[in-house]
């Protein structure tokens, strides 16, 4: 070995003892509230739904406030996507997907309203306006009557147009979960 490749070898290995000690000053553990606030996904069976309720009559009133702007004033569309319509379509050559049409589980559409939405001010809805707007959602698809009030123990029951509409490829029936070590047989 020469006696340059030494050095740069003696130099990498100074910098990375320098940047693993200055590792152990950057940020802290995060708290159990930190933990608490960013820990809102939901689950298809519904796990993680919080307390509320939220019927229809107030979803619409949530969504031509905060949603409107960008999906239309009935979710046909606008800047954003559609939400409305698209039932049937989806084997035809002109699949229109939408919440309708294509999503499997009204849990999913809870959690990215929760989430993600409105476009300029996500996560500021409460969890009322959120079950709020997820119902009237679904009402205007056909989905849930005009007079649904939906909660944490009424919105996984939904079912959605789609739900059995998803069906893995068969090249990804057998996944390993690598947290269990244990794959799943066809």
């Amino acid at each position: 070995m020469s006696c340059n490749s030494t050095i740069a070898i003696g130099f990498a290995a100074l910098l990375l003892s320098i940047s693993a000690g200055r590792t152990a000053e950057f940020g802290r553990p995060a708290t159990a509230e930190e933990i608490k606030a960013w820990n809102i996904d939901v689950t298809p069976d519904g796990t993680g739904l919080p307390d509320g309720r939220g019927d229809v009559v107030r979803g619409q009133q949530v969504f031509e406030d905060n949603c409107s702007a960008c999906h239309g004033t009935k979710g046909e569309g606008g800047l954003a996507d559609r939400l409305v319509g698209g039932r049937g379509s989806l084997a035809t050559d002109h699949p229109v997907k939408t919440v309708g049409s294509f999503w499997p589980y009204a849990t999913t559409l809870f959690d990215y309203v929760r989430r993600a939405m409105p476009y300029p001010a996500p996560q500021t809805l409460s969890d009322d306006d959120t079950y709020a707007v997820v119902a009237y959602i679904l009402h205007l698809n056909d989905i849930v009557p005009a007079n649904a009030v939906l909660d944490r123990g009424s919105l996984p029951k939904v079912k959605m147009p789609n739900r059995d509409g998803f069906v893995p490829d068969m090249e990804f029936i057998s996944i390993t979960n690598s947290r269990q070590h244990q794959g799943r047989k066809p």
